[in-house]
């Protein structure tokens, strides 16, 4: 779902975010990303979410080696606090993040809570409509492909050149 969600499945995670914005009036955006940087569904006014999402991406990747170099296992959430308010990064799923932007004022706490409820649910949304989308596909064919032998290319006076010819 990330690469390519079906409408119905960008709205069920639309109404997701919007639900959560709704319990979390501190919140005062939502996005939902693949893991590779592209948009499943925002509802963050005043912000760019395809540059949120590219930016999420890299931060997940940056996150995701500190983790792994320092032993603590596979990344699960992200925090960021800034003069101004938070940035929650949370794990959804196997291909997609959830995103959240917090007033300063935002119990941190309940931030979690909703946020890591909000991602499992998401994450089931988008791990569910990938396998439909991946059931559709076509299978690969199973006929083995063989390569034929080159003949060498002879070449001509004038085919043969040099790099001072040019």
């Amino acid at each position: 779902m990330a690469a390519e969600p079906g409408s119905s499945d960008r709205e069920a995670v639309l109404d997701e975010l919007r639900r959560l914005r709704t319990r979390m009036p501190q919140l005062t955006g939502a996005l939902a990303a693949g893991v590779d940087g592209l948009v499943v569904a925002h509802d963050c006014p005043g912000v760019d979410p395809e540059g949120l999402a590219a930016l999420t991406a890299a931060e997940l990747g940056v996150a995701v080696r500190v983790s792994d170099a320092t032993g603590k296992g596979e990344l699960r959430e992200l925090l960021v606090r800034g003069d101004d308010g938070y940035v929650a990064t949370y794990a959804a799923g196997r291909s997609a993040v959830l995103t959240l932007l917090a007033e300063d004022r935002v119990n941190v706490g309940r931030l979690h809570l909703e946020g890591r409820r909000a991602a499992a649910r998401i994450g089931e949304m988008v791990d569910a409509a990938e396998a439909a989308a991946k059931a559709l596909r076509p299978a690969r064919s199973t006929v083995t492909r063989t390569r034929s032998t080159r003949t060498p290319r002879t070449s001509t006076t004038t085919d043969a050149r040099t790099a001072t010819d040019s």
